[in-house]
């Protein structure tokens, strides 16, 4: 299977679930799409077993802008390019702080995983499993600290890291809310900050 930026040769293997297509970035179009996951299914049916594939896909525009998709067919080319179009046609919008972070700490949930996702300060990177890797890279994240309880399916992790970036505000929406000032929220937040470095000394 290639790896890289390659798409001109899309995978051909058979194998029931080809873990180093992990984390497989293209940049096309000015989006990345990334292959989480693709699996070999079968579906009984009269006569015997049907074989197909089921792809699951993230795309993002690396700037605030992330979808997921999922996509089944006989052939994986296929099934990779229904995952890409579903994912391209599900895209939100996550407030980052400077483009790099989220404004403040979240957590989602989807059937038995659970995710917890922390702002970082600028140098940290992207601490996470593969699948939620997957989903901070093609949308632009450079520093988080993330955490799955609960599921190592890749589908179950990207949708409850989905329910958790839908959570995620920005001062300026939480000021429109409760009637604030930004100036306002960003001091309590460094206030926040400054209590939470102090308990950990």
């Amino acid at each position: 299977m290639p790896t890289g930026k390659d798409k001109t040769s899309l995978p051909k293997d058979n194998s029931s679930n080809t873990s180093d297509s992990q984390n497989k970035v293209v940049e096309q179009n000015e989006y990345i799409e990334k292959l989480v996951s693709i699996n070999r299914v079968a579906k009984v049916v009269k006569g015997g077993r049907r074989f197909s594939f089921a792809a699951l896909v993230v795309v993002g525009d690396g700037n605030g802008m992330v979808g997921h998709g999922k996509g089944k067919a006989k052939e994986v080319p296929e099934a990779i390019k229904k995952a890409t179009d579903e994912a391209k046609n599900r895209m939100i919008r996550v407030p980052l702080r400077q483009g790099k972070t989220l404004h403040h700490d979240i957590k989602g949930r989807f059937d038995s995983g659970k995710v917890y996702l922390r702002s970082a300060p600028s140098g940290t990177g992207v601490i996470a499993g593969g699948p939620m890797r997957a989903v901070f890279e093609a949308l632009g994240i450079q520093d988080i600290v993330a955490k799955s309880v609960g599921t190592s399916n890749p589908h179950n992790m990207v949708r409850a890291t989905f329910e958790a970036l839908k959570s995620a505000s920005s001062p300026k929406i939480i000021a429109m809310r409760r009637g604030l000032k930004i100036n306002d929220i960003t001091k309590r937040r460094k206030v926040n900050q400054l209590g939470t470095d102090d308990g950990k000394n």
